[in-house]
């Protein structure tokens, strides 16, 4: 009898041990399970001008941008948090500046990258090959040539950014002139129009004449010739950007000569701040501008007089002129795959339709045409039939847009076309 009891005793303290002890083990458990759920949020972290602080936020003017990010979300599950520049946080520093620092340094997952900043970052191996993405299929040749450094796609834009030359026609067909083809038939039209009053044929601003330069300089280099072998002979010193660049400097200088463009407001004006005003009021005839620019009523996209948007002049005639920019990811980032992910579902072609319709932009994708303003249609044209040259290529061992602004600037501030090709030769030799 006193064993029975005994053993019943021992199994009730044994099940009674098992059960707080299943107990004190299933607390911190589940307080681990609930934690792990916390951690496991998707969050992808991205590093752009956009001003975004709270993702979650109802907004009604939420951009184009935003809207395919809200998709991406969705598909792939992930949350992007935004991580914004704003000149006050950086002071003196250029969003270049702070964009090259952060990804140095692998503080994002994915960055929002100007031309010049992918091709720096690319060289040196920090952003990821985006190559086996999805959306690579769909995409204009343009992009794969702009943004490939060493084999690897680093960067994918949502639009490509082309610019031209705005034309107030009306003041064309008031001075009979027609639209300019070539560099000749182009000075040949300023002195017309300054003949007939226009003291100041051409708006220029500081940063956009470098256009011409591009136009004339690789009018052949991607429409004619083995794009491919003349950039490697480049990157290898073989050939000179000089040799390329020189005649359309020279061009510049011309204009600033003959007093077609006014070289001293040029070198102090801001992109349209600066021309703008006087090309609004049928001032100035001409000005140079990118493709947004003719939709937005901010800029050009409402105008009293009829307006056409064409190629810069070259030796194969109206030529558009594009840069590519980019989202980037870093080579080690912490969320590197759900990053690549989300890139992928924002760069589909239902995700591209959306953003090309409502910024009536150009978009990456071949398999999406969007309806342009009549304005545009001349230099779209020109677009849709392959017919460009980039002032972007992160192929190139020599940065081009920034490069090459600073140049134009140097001729502006009176430097000779000759220093202006020294200097770029020693560029060129630094880079290679």
């Amino acid at each position: 009898m006193k064993k029975h009891v005994l053993k019943r005793v021992f199994l009730f303290l044994s099940a009674l041990l098992l059960l707080l002890t299943v107990t004190a083990c299933s607390t911190p458990k589940d307080s681990q399970l609930i934690l792990s759920d916390a951690e496991e949020e998707r969050v992808v972290n991205l590093f752009s001008p956009m001003e975004k602080i709270n993702p979650d936020a109802q907004n009604v003017a939420r951009t184009a941008s935003e809207l395919t990010i809200a998709l991406a979300e969705e598909k792939v599950g992930t949350t992007m948090a935004y991580r914004t520049y704003t000149a006050a946080d950086y002071q003196d520093k250029t969003y270049d500046d702070v964009t090259l620092e952060r990804a140095r340094n692998n503080m994002d997952d994915m960055y929002l990258l100007n031309p010049d900043v992918i091709s720096a970052l690319g060289k040196e191996g920090l952003l990821a090959d985006l190559s086996d993405m999805e959306c690579v299929d769909n995409l204009r040749d343009v992009i794969i040539t702009a943004n490939t450094v060493d084999g690897k796609l680093v960067a994918i834009p949502q639009e490509v950014v082309a610019y031209g030359l705005f034309i107030n026609t009306d003041i064309f067909e008031k001075c009979h002139l027609e639209i300019p083809n070539t560099p000749e038939e182009f000075l040949a039209c300023c002195q017309v129009l300054q003949d007939k009053g226009y003291e100041t044929p051409v708006g220029a601003n500081r940063w956009w004449l470098e256009t011409f330069v591009f136009a004339q300089a690789y009018a052949d280099l991607y429409n004619g010739g083995d794009t491919e072998a003349e950039i490697a002979a480049l990157n290898s010193g073989e050939k000179k950007y000089s040799d390329y660049m020189r005649p359309s400097f020279e061009f510049l200088q011309e204009l600033i000569d003959r007093g077609f463009i006014d070289a001293e407001k040029a070198v102090v004006s801001e992109a349209i701040e600066g021309e703008g005003s006087d090309f609004l009021a049928g001032k100035t005839p001409i000005v140079m501008a990118y493709w947004g620019a003719a939709n937005t009523e901010t800029a050009y996209g409402k105008t009293d007089f009829s307006m056409q948007v064409i190629g810069f002049p070259s030796s194969r005639g109206q030529m558009p002129v594009m840069t590519i920019t980019g989202f980037g990811i870093g080579v080690e980032a912490e969320h590197r795959e759900d990053a690549i992910a989300t890139l992928d579902a924002m760069l589909t072609d239902e995700a591209l339709q959306l953003y090309s319709e409502m910024n009536q932009v150009i978009s990456p994708s071949k398999n999406v045409e969007v309806d342009c303003v009549d304005s545009l249609k001349p230099l779209n044209a020109l677009i849709q039939e392959n017919v460009y040259v980039l002032a972007s290529n992160a192929n190139m061992k020599l940065e081009q847009w920034g490069n090459v602004c600073l140049l134009v600037r140097d001729l502006l501030e009176g430097a000779t076309v000759e220093e202006c090709m020294e200097k770029l030769d020693r560029l060129q030799a630094e880079a290679t």
